[in-house]
C-alpha cells in the first residue's frame, strides 16, 4: 500500500466496454478515483481491436453491445489476445441465471447485474485486481521451475516428475502441464478457455471437451476417489481449480 493508502492495483489499466455513455462515463470516473487508468470503448469490435493491441489488468465488459456482443468479445479475448488471462467482470441488465452461466462459461471471472451500486462495483474490481494472473506467476524462469507440494502431491517441473503420497505418477505431457498449472495456483479458478490456451497453446484441433477429458484422466491417477475429487475441483459454470492449501 502506498503513501496515499491505495492498494497494489493503483495505476492498473482497465478496459471498459459499455455502449451506454452515461454508464461508461460513471464507471470511468470511479475507476479514476481509485487511482486506476480506464480505457473506455463503446463497441464490441473496437473493444476486441484494443484488447489485441494493448495490455490490460482488468476488463469490464457489458453483455449487450453493438458490433460484437459481450460473450463473443469475452471468448475472443480468451483465445486471440495477449490479455487471455486478464480478469473479466461482465455487466448485464439481464437477471436470469442462464445469462450468468453463459457469461461465466464464456470466460468471465465475475458478473454484476445492472443497476449496481458503485461500492459493490469497486469491491468487485479490487477483488479481481488482487487475483494472481497465471501468466505473471508462471512467466518467470524461477517460478517455471519451482516444485510444488500440496496435500500429499509433489510436482517437479524441472524433472517432469509427479508423486502422490510418495508414489510416482505416470503422466502424459499434457497431463503433467495441466496438473502443474492447477497445483501451482491453489484456489485460482481457470476457465476451460484459459486451460486450453495454457496447456495446448495454438492447437486448433482441441476443444473445451478436451479439457474435461484430461481432468477425468488426471483424477483417476491422483484422487483417492475420482468420483468425489478432493484435489482437482469443478467450479460449476466456470472451470476448474486446485483445492486451497
Amino acid at each position: 500500500m502506498d503513501a496515499e493508502g491505495r492498494g497494489p492495483e493503483t495505476g492498473a489499466r482497465v478496459l471498459v466496454v459499455e455502449d451506454e455513455p452515461h454508464i461508461r462515463d460513471l464507471i470511468a470516473l470511479h475507476l479514476k478515483l481509485e487511482g486506476l487508468t480506464p480505457v473506455p470503448v463503446g463497441d464490441g469490435n473496437d473493444a476486441l481491436k484494443v484488447a489485441r493491441g494493448e495490455p490490460f489488468d482488468l476488463v469490464v465488459l457489458d453483455l449487450m453491445l453493438p458490433g460484437l456482443d459481450g460473450v463473443t468479445v469475452c471468448r475472443a479475448i480468451r483465445r486471440e489476445t495477449p490479455n487471455n488471462d486478464v480478469p473479466i467482470l461482465m455487466l448485464t441488465a439481464r437477471r436470469e441465471e442462464s445469462d450468468k452461466v453463459l457469461g461465466l462459461e464464456s470466460g468471465a471471472d465475475d458478473y454484476l447485474t445492472k443497476p449496481f451500486g458503485v461500492r459493490e462495483f469497486i469491491a468487485r474490481v479490487r477483488a479481481l485486481l488482487r487475483r494472481p494472473r497465471p501468466s505473471r506467476l508462471v512467466g518467470g524462469t524461477v517460478d517455471e521451475n519451482r516444485p510444488v507440494a500440496a496435500k500429499g502431491l509433489t510436482v517437479d517441473p524441472a524433472r517432469r516428475h509427479a508423486r502422490m503420497d510418495g508414489r510416482e505418477i505416470d503422466l502424459t505431457g499434457h497431463e503433467f502441464d495441466l496438473l502443474y498449472l492447477l497445483a501451482s495456483h491453489p484456489g485460482i479458478v481457470f476457465s476451460r478457455d484459459a486451460l486450453l490456451q495454457r496447456v495446448w497453446g495454438n492447437d486448433t484441433f482441441v476443444t473445451e471437451r478436451s479439457v474435461d477429458t484430461l481432468i477425468k484422466r488426471l483424477r483417476r491417477k491422483i484422487e483417492v476417489d475420482a468420483t468425489d475429487p478432493r484435489l482437482i475441483l469443478t467450479v460449476w459454470g466456470t472451470g476448474y481449480k486446485f483445492a486451497e492449501v
